[in-house]
């Protein structure tokens, strides 16, 4: 129901209705109610959707109604009587006429008129004097008809004069004609919406009188299209790295080598993420092939004899760096990632996929989606890192971290990152990081002075613990 058609306000219309045979105009009924017509737009709809109370069928009218200027005349008078009454019979300067609010339209229209004249050869300068004793101001007594409702009695030729004079407009107005219908009646009867159990059981359905059914109306739309939480998330954190200056590196590779995976992370040979218990490895095709020579032996060099600062002592067999598996972390995508050409400080980031052969439990899955945030410079600092880290992390919403000594083959030092969970109430693992080691970075060719900080943290694991 309209919000202004109340029972009181339909009732009164529906008792107009009833008093004229043949129908009556929605714009009659609000002027014999003294509302707004759009109040009584809003009964018609709302008795329509009683049902055949009425039949209100809309058409369009015109008709003529004052400009603003239209409503100051018929007021004050047109802006040429006005002139007139203000010339006194001595005359009047012609400046000093000008500057009247109504000087410069009226005084045109006055001499139109001939009600007045202009003698320029007054001595004093020109001045203007009246023609005439007395006046009929007929624009006023024009615009005075139509705002009583009597432009009917006023000619084509003298409506279209004032219109172009931009006192009339003549505007199209919408109103319902509006007759009984089949189940008219001047008594307001809510209609059910719904048959219930009780109205069958106790058989008041009978008596009771239904809205019928509009097979027309348009259902509720179903959501769809919606995006995964995981795929909301991780949309989260591209836009935070982006906005940090990051670039994204080439992903989804999900087959890689042995050799890239572990060998240039300088992880052991013996390592237990080696192990088929933690890794799935691929049995078509089992072997890769290609791999940069000069950059193989440096590796296998640093692995079995040492160097930068290590003692080596893991020989690197070459059958087995060329086993091919699925990636388990995204490490790999860092040192593909130019690091061998020359030298610039970069900062890049990747969210991918990545596949371990893990025990299924509560917070372990053979796959899931690892973020990485990488940064190479001359000179960076453990300080650096923790820097970095709690200006990501304080874009996510977390700001009470902690860090823990942790260790990776392939870093040193390297820090277990926590965070405060709020709603647990204790502190919670959210990513690991650290500082390459020399003997990963120097054999890609990298710069002495060149250090590489990093951190990494689960996608799933983060939406676990914190949305």
């Amino acid at each position: 129901m309209h919000p202004m058609a109340d029972n009181g306000l339909l009732e009164s219309v529906l008792r107009l209705v009833e008093k004229v045979d043949g129908g009556t105009d929605s714009q009659d009924v609000a002027a014999d109610l003294g509302v707004d017509h759009q109040v009584i737009v809003g009964a018609v709809k709302s008795l329509q959707a009683l049902g055949e109370v009425i039949s209100a069928e809309q058409k369009s009218s015109k008709h003529w109604e004052l400009t603003g200027e239209g409503r100051e005349i018929a007021e004050q008078g047109s802006h040429e009587a006005r002139v007139f009454n203000a010339i006194p019979d001595e005359g009047l300067p012609q400046n000093q006429l000008m500057k009247m609010p109504s000087g410069k339209v009226g005084f045109s229209k006055a001499m139109s008129n001939k009600w007045i004249r202009l003698d320029k050869a007054h001595e004093g300068g020109p001045r203007v004097f009246k023609t005439v004793e007395a006046i009929e101001d007929t624009v006023r007594d024009k615009l005075q008809l139509v705002q009583k409702g009597q432009s009917a009695k006023l000619e084509d030729k003298e409506k279209n004069e004032l219109k172009k004079r931009k006192l009339l407009s003549e505007v199209t107005v919408k109103s319902y004609w509006i007759t009984k219908g089949s189940s008219f009646s001047t008594t307001i009867t809510k209609q059910e919406t719904e048959l219930t159990p009780e109205m069958i059981a106790s058989g008041s359905w009978k008596e009771k009188k239904f809205k019928p059914y509009n097979f027309e109306a348009m259902g509720v739309a179903p959501d769809c299209g919606h995006l995964h939480p995981l795929m909301k998330v991780r949309t989260q954190f591209r836009q935070i790295f982006l906005e940090m200056g990051f670039t994204e590196m080439p992903t989804n590779n999900f087959i890689e080598s042995s050799f890239w995976n572990f060998d240039s992370l300088f992880q052991p040979q013996q390592h237990p993420a080696r192990d088929q218990h933690d890794t799935f490895f691929i049995s078509d095709p089992a072997l890769a092939h290609e791999f940069p020579q000069d950059y193989l032996e440096r590796v296998k060099k640093v692995h079995s004899e040492g160097g930068y600062g290590s003692q080596g002592k893991s020989d690197t067999h070459t059958h087995t760096h060329t086993h091919t598996l699925t990636l388990t972390h995204t490490l790999t995508h860092t040192l593909t990632a130019s690091f061998t050409a020359k030298f610039t400080p970069v900062k890049y980031f990747s969210i991918d996929r990545v596949f371990r052969n893990e025990t299924l439990d509560a917070t372990h899955l053979a796959e899931f989606h690892q973020i990485e945030g990488v940064v190479a410079d001359y000179g960076l600092t453990l300080g650096n890192l923790m820097g970095i880290l709690h200006q990501f992390f304080t874009k996510l919403g977390i700001t009470k971290l902690r860090f823990k000594p942790a260790y990776n083959p392939y870093t040193e030092p390297s820090m277990e990152v926590f965070s405060y969970h709020e709603g647990l109430k204790k502190w919670v693992e959210v990513g690991n990081s650290g500082v390459f080691r020399p003997e990963m970075l120097l054999p890609m060719g990298l710069p002495e002075g060149v250090s590489v900080i990093a951190w990494g943290l689960s996608l799933e694991r983060y939406v676990d613990t914190h949305i």
